[in-house]
């Protein structure tokens, strides 16, 4: 009996910085597939949205926040036992101070740091792209 193909997601990803060039990340709540891991804020792209509209919208109903994606940082696909994720990571401004309206909590982390963080494993190879980034670009 051949199995069936796993579930394939298109998930986008905000890179969000502070003053102090730090990045917001959030952990994921009980109840939610893979619980406790921290991840870049974001979610899944609906059938009806781009990638820049499904961000906006998970920015707002996740942190309460008006998001404006500035520039794609990077795509990548990565393959879960139950699941196929293309995750794309934009480099997002935003007004207001984010909240965890989902009951996630959030921290702001500095980007030398992160490979110290329990990020989630399709989160991780974005750590050097956000590192190079955050010591190279004007904020």
């Amino acid at each position: 009996m051949e199995s069936s193909p796993k579930p394939r997601l298109r998930v986008v990803a905000a890179a969000l910085f502070d003053a102090q060039r730090r990045v917001l990340i959030a952990e994921r709540p009980v109840g939610k597939h893979m619980a406790g891991w921290w991840e870049f804020p974001g979610g899944k792209v609906a059938p009806d949205e781009s990638d820049v509209q499904a961000l906006v919208r998970e920015l707002r109903e996740e942190l309460g926040v008006d998001a404006h994606p500035d520039a794609e940082i990077m795509t990548l696909t990565h393959e879960y036992p139950d699941r196929v994720v293309d995750l794309v990571l934009w480099r997002v401004s935003a007004t207001g101070e984010p909240l965890g309206l989902d009951g996630q909590q959030l921290k702001w982390v500095a980007c030398g740091s992160l490979e110290s963080e329990r990020l989630l494993p399709a989160d991780r190879p974005f750590i050097e792209a956000l590192q190079l980034l955050s010591s190279t670009a004007t904020f």
